[in-house]
């Protein structure tokens, strides 16, 4: 069988991966602690389940509009209006069946083959294979654990060409739990500026997730002048503990965002009716839920961090936001005498029964990632697990 190239080009999700190994290792009867996973143990609250059961009531169980309904487009509006004070119309918004759909759909409608898209690294698994599937070429801009991971306006200045089409940003990240400021951003914008040609993504779908000396940013809430250019990406998915109902949106130029529908009316049409009714709640109803999650991601940060620091050949940096820990495993590597993060992330599945994402899936070897979506109780086994393993290093 003759496969395409582009298909040639990526590499299967690391992350999900993980998390089949696990799986596969639990159901043949080892007690496996998956951290690999960046899904929310918490179950979506019920008011919204309800709007989702109540849509199936009404029989709303055909196909909608390719760009999604009216009625949650209006809601992202008002959200992005009341908590980001960005103004948009209905034009200039698209529904997709979950986040990750939409960065796709902006990949294809934005980028010729050549094209570059400047990419922080640690970056989100999956944001480079998408530039690579639309034809276009990852710009990699690695801001390590000593530049608190974050790009420098001095990097992304040394790293636009007259091929760069595409810069992406997330705040807060996957796979590092940091959080921008206000300041970063301003200093970024003024690079940005100088460079007319260049599409803005902010992938804000942790928003909500945060726990920051200051509220939650964007670029274009600190230059808005860069808003007509700014593509804001978010979802349901995190704050909602709604992963498996699949709703993704974008806000951007209405030109972009017309050329996106016509990407998504070939793929997957319209996203889940009776999930687009949910997300309406989720976005527009009672917000009170949030805050009991983000205090228990939180706490477990807190715990994990700390934990972490105390293991011998591992260092962590503290996040503001999401539900990630980020270790720098090197010198643990090195204890065990295993080569790289790979085979360190293999040893503790074998050997400890825990599960993590190696680092050089999100472009900076000599990591793992650590998924605190689960409990305190399961934390405090995976860190005394983990610390047999290195100790006997």
């Amino acid at each position: 069988m003759n496969l395409s190239d582009r298909v040639r080009r990526v590499r299967p999700s690391p992350t999900l991966a993980v998390t089949a190994k696990a799986a596969e290792l639990r159901a043949a009867g080892r007690d496996i602690i998956s951290l690999g996973a960046g899904e929310p143990d918490f179950d979506t609250p019920k008011h919204i389940g309800e709007a989702g059961i109540q849509a199936i009531r009404d029989g709303f169980t055909r196909y909608t509009a390719v760009e999604g309904i009216v009625e949650l487009r209006q809601a992202i509006v008002d959200k992005l209006k009341n908590d980001q004070g960005l103004e948009y119309g209905l034009d200039q918004v698209i529904v997709s069946t979950g986040g990750k759909q939409s960065i796709f759909n902006l990949c294809q409608a934005l980028l010729n083959p050549g094209d570059e898209a400047i990419i922080t690294a640690p970056y989100w698994v999956s944001y480079p294979d998408m530039v690579r599937l639309a034809g276009g070429e990852p710009v990699i801009v690695s801001a390590g654990q000593d530049q608190g991971f974050k790009m420098s306006p001095r990097q992304l200045a040394a790293s636009i060409t007259d091929k760069t089409r595409l810069v992406m940003l997330n705040s807060p990240s996957n796979p590092t739990g940091v959080a921008y400021t206000r300041e970063d951003w301003a200093q970024l914008a003024d690079v940005l500026r100088d460079h007319p040609e260049i599409v803005i993504a902010t992938d804000d779908m942790y928003e909500k997730i945060l726990w920051a000396d200051e509220p939650f940013s964007n670029i274009a809430m600190v230059a808005p002048d860069l808003l007509p250019r700014t593509v804001v990406l978010n979802g349901v998915s995190k704050a909602y503990a709604m992963t498996g109902w699949r709703i993704g949106y974008a806000a951007g130029p209405a030109d972009l965002i017309k050329a996106m529908k016509v990407i998504q009316s070939q793929s997957t049409s319209g996203a889940c009716s009776i999930a687009q009714k949910a997300a309406c709640e989720a976005i527009a109803g009672d917000q009170s839920e949030i805050d009991a999650m983000v205090s228990a991601f939180r706490e477990r940060h807190d715990f994990i961090v700390d934990a972490l620091n105390e293991l011998p050949g591992v260092s962590c940096l503290p996040g503001q936001g999401a539900f990630y820990s980020f270790p720098d495993v090197s010198a643990a590597m090195k204890a065990l005498g295993v080569e790289d993060d790979v085979a360190f992330s293999e040893h503790l599945l074998e050997q400890a029964g825990v599960a993590v994402v190696p680092g050089s899936a999100f472009g900076a070897p000599g990591h793992v990632r650590l998924s605190y979506a689960t409990s305190l109780d399961a934390l405090r086994e995976a860190i005394d697990r983990i610390r047999a393993v290195l100790s006997a290093a």
